[in-house]
């Protein structure tokens, strides 16, 4: 994944929201809106009836909804129409003020829903254009999908119709404070497709390690940059598949960023990270997944195991929600019978099974952004240089409509590559004085394939839902182009299966690094990879198959997927555990999802040891004593309530800062993921690297002097946090986890928060590791992204698998299912994934009829 501390450093999302929401707070603060009555009426009315007979219009035949004791809806339906149109309705019913903010995302309509705070926002997303996108993929949409679609926004909009925005959801009844004139609009078939373009940008970009570098560049040699990229460490970590037989051609390109350019990077780089705060936190850095199949060679039930947990960023409600569709009679015509996680927005089951076959996803990670710096004609703005020639602009305005103000026009410009992106946020001094000798003006283009024709989300989505061979589940595989995702495969039958699927792009020159110029063709892109030729894997001799964002395929594949892999940390750990342990049930592969094991400070700690024993001038109090035996006695295992994780994880924050403070620039210091776990181990091997020596003091410090040094930065940054006592500390008191509302959770207001928010929680894991329950180094322990949900399917009886996702099924506050699963999440513990129509009865907490009106 994209690694860059400027995506981490800015939040204009806390801002953002703050700003806007101080108006409503200086309302709350009188007393009277929020009074005890006023919330209780509030929060409740908004509970969905989920038992008795409810008349609709828009379905053929009754269809029966229940819903078990975690409010997990399973659907049954007659026909395809009918059972999609149910989905939609209990998606609404559980999450419509979810679906409804992020359409708004997707559309760059923020404004219209909060104020014009939300502009800047909205002005990117349009040059982003996913909404036009949308409706053009609906519009070329066959029939058939159309008509699911449909389908499935007429559920959504049968229940809109009977409600009013206060009776959909709490947080419009707070929303009303500030905009008194918002009405959900009517879904639209489009608007789910919308979603997909969202996942795309949170799963497969890249651009701002591409700034990254370039900015390292600006300050740092060739040689020192490279060694803060370092490449894949496939002699000591894991590939998903084994290599082909000739050798990549790529080369990496060399930057010479142009005088006035590093401004446009700058913006480029606001931008970008603006747009990652209100997204699911996928493009955070180090953020991964994990997946492993094993086969029934290594099972005690003489069938496959699945298992999936994919990482995104922590909020409420849940990314995921959990759903059944089933088709009472199975057919050509009504195929689906299928169980897993779900977008509420999107019709269909995005991770799960069917009665044939289990799938899985974790990110590819491929290269398929980049970065040209475009030439701007200096006298008109609307025109940019290809080979030597001025060219014109696509040019189109765009109206924003902003709550309680006037439309705002934004000028959207797209160049042969794609929008220009850098104006978006910090419009470049440049431009305003078109017609003005200066220097030549630079401006940042984005090249994506998401933004080119593309298949839409729903058609593999179905696909898989409906496939029943690993024949057809590449086919449906082939349908994911965009995002890219690792796609993992095992079936009732005793078959695993991996395939590589997604649009890769093939560079005439370059390797996707750096931004490069966008005058000429040097740097075109050429083509995809070959459809035919993307990695796969079917049953292989190892008898398992896991995809941990690790290297895909080792350097002998003839094409470049990307240089920027996840290094490897948790597929060795996944690996090593599953090979040391063949023959294990399913409740053993639970208990590696949440292994915790810190690989990282198993190679750094015996340095640490040894620096602790010959750097002399140091005298330890009692307490940096006690601190030494915990560590030094410590499993390494993250777990919240361990003490000698919060003294590593401390060690390792103050050790990334001490080695690079002054050596980088402040807005792009280490994060602390597997990529620094690499440049670190690169480093320890050379002890007189010059990055270790601080350029701020006159001494001139090596590895072992920064090494101890950070140690004693560690106990005294404990001391201060947690306690005098070193048998005190835990991991869990500083590396907590709060699950906070994407809208309302981050508004300032405490009385606002606490309705909304919850937490935080002490919690295990960290990065890196397979439980990567993340944080970043440069913010503090808090956890930022976590395993969205974990799954693990038993191919040999579908009803024995389980499943979890974070918080809960309810995205209304109160609700008993709106945080019900975070202690057991918390816990690494998993719930029945219900399957038989018996056992789904047997702890049905309700049941709804949906009848033709």
């Amino acid at each position: 994944m994209p690694e860059s501390s400027e995506v981490v450093e800015t939040k204009p999302k806390s801002r953002f929201w703050r700003r806007t929401l101080w108006s409503i707070g200086a309302l709350v603060g009188v007393g009277i809106v929020f009074s005890v009555v006023f919330l209780q009426y509030s929060v409740h009315r908004a509970f969905p009836q989920t038992s008795g007979t409810i008349e609709v219009a828009g379905i053929n035949d009754s269809v029966e909804v229940i819903r078990d004791s975690w409010g997990v809806p399973h659907i049954y339906a007659s026909t395809t129409t009918d059972l999609l149109f149910a989905q939609g309705y209990v998606h609404a019913q559980d999450r419509f003020f979810q679906m409804d903010f992020w359409r708004h995302i997707s559309y760059g309509e923020l404004a219209s829903l909060f104020g014009e705070d939300q502009l800047d926002t909205d002005m990117f997303l349009r040059d982003m254009g996913w909404g036009r996108l949308a409706e053009a993929q609906y519009a070329a949409e066959t029939p058939e999908n159309r008509e699911l679609l449909d389908a499935y926004a007429a559920g959504v909009n049968a229940y809109l119709d009977t409600q009013s925005p206060s009776d959909l959801s709490f947080e419009y009844s707070v929303l009303e404070l500030l905009n008194h004139n918002y009405t959900p609009a009517p879904w639209t078939g489009a608007q789910s497709l919308a979603w997909g373009k969202v996942m795309a940008w949170d799963l497969g970009g890249n651009a701002s390690a591409e700034i990254e570098r370039a900015m390292d560049l600006g300050s740092l040699s060739p040689d020192r940059v490279d060694q803060l990229f370092p490449p894949y460490p496939g002699d000591r970590n894991p590939y998903i598949v084994t290599g082909a037989v000739s050798d990549s051609t790529a080369e990496r390109a060399v930057l010479d960023v142009p005088d006035g350019a590093t401004d446009a990077l700058t913006s480029a780089a606001t931008a970008v990270a603006a747009l990652n705060e209100i997204t699911l936190g996928g493009q955070k850095p180090g953020i991964g997944s994990n997946s492993w199949a094993v086969s029934g060679e290594h099972t005690p039930t003489g069938k496959p195991y699945l298992m999936n947990d994919p990482h995104l960023g922590a909020q409420m409600p849940s990314i995921w929600y959990q759903v059944g569709l089933h088709c009472r009679s199975v057919s050509e015509s009504c195929p689906f019978d299928v169980a897993g996680f779900s977008f509420a927005g999107v019709p269909g089951v995005i991770i799960g099974h069917n009665a044939n076959i289990a799938w899985g996803f974790t990110n590819t990670g491929p290269d398929v952004q980049d970065l040209y710096i475009e030439k701007i004609n200096p006298s008109n703005p609307n025109q940019y240089e290809v080979n030597g020639e001025w060219v014109d602009m696509d040019v189109r305005t765009e109206t924003i409509l902003v709550a309680g103000g006037d439309p705002v026009s934004k000028e959207v410009r797209t160049t042969r590559h794609g929008p220009i992106i850098s104006d978006s946020y910090e419009p470049l001094e440049d431009f305003d004085q078109a017609g003005v000798d200066t220097p030549q003006p630079y401006a940042i283009a984005l090249r994506w394939t998401a933004l080119d024709d593309s298949p839409s989300l729903v058609q593999p989505v179905f696909a898989l839902n409906t496939a029943a061979t690993f024949e057809e589940f590449q086919a449906a595989a082939a349908l994911f182009e965009v995002p890219a995702q690792n796609m993992l495969y095992a079936d009732t039958t005793g078959n695993i299966g991996y395939q590589m699927p997604g649009m890769v792009p093939i560079r005439a020159n370059g390797d996707g690094t750096v931004p490069v110029p966008g005058w000429t063709d040097e740097f075109a892109w050429t083509g995809f990879i070959p459809r035919d030729e993307l990695p796969s894997s079917y049953n292989p001799d190892s008898g398992w198959i896991v995809t941990a964002n690790n290297a895909v395929i080792d350097d002998t594949y003839p094409y470049l997927i990307t240089e920027s892999f996840d290094h490897g940390y948790r597929a060795r750990r996944i690996v090593d555990l599953v090979a040391s342990n063949l023959g294990i049930d399913a409740a053993g592969h639970r208990t590696i999802q949440f292994d915790s094991y810190d690989l990282n400070a198993e190679f750094i700690l015996p340095y640490l040891e040894n620096a602790l024993v010959v750097v002399p001038g140091f005298t330890p109090t009692q307490q940096d004593t006690d601190a030494i035996n915990e560590l030094f006695s410590w499993d390494l295992q993250n777990f919240s309530g361990s003490t000698g994780a919060a003294i590593w994880n401390a060690t390792w924050r103050n050790l990334l800062d001490l080695t690079f403070r002054g050596d980088l620039p402040e807005d792009w210091m280490p994060e602390g993921n597997a990529r620094w776990f690499e440049v670190m181990r690169g480093l320890l091997e050379r002890p007189d690297d010059p990055f270790w020596d601080d350029p701020t003091t006159t001494a001139v410090e090596d590895r072992d002097t920064i090494l101890v040094l950070s140690f004693y930065a560690a106990v005294d940054e404990l001391l201060d946090t947690i306690s005098g006592n070193v048998a005190d500390w835990t991991w869990g008191d500083v590396h907590t986890i709060t699950f906070t509302n994407q809208s309302l959770g981050e508004s300032g207001i405490n009385v606002i928060e606490d309705r909304f928010n919850r937490g935080p929680y002490p919690a295990s894991g960290s990065e890196g590791v397979v439980n990567a329950v993340g944080w970043t180094a440069t913010k503090g322990y808090e956890v930022d992204w976590l395993p969205s949900m974990r799954m693990v399917i038993d191919l040999s009886d579908l009803a024995a698998s389980t499943a979890i996702h974070s918080t809960g099924q309810s995205g209304h506050i109160d609700h008993p299912h709106y945080d019900d699963m975070i202690a057991p999440w918390l816990a690494g513990e998993t719930n029945a994934m219900l399957w038989n129509r018996s056992d789904i009865q047997a702890d049905a907490e309700a049941t709804m009829i949906l009848t033709p009106r």
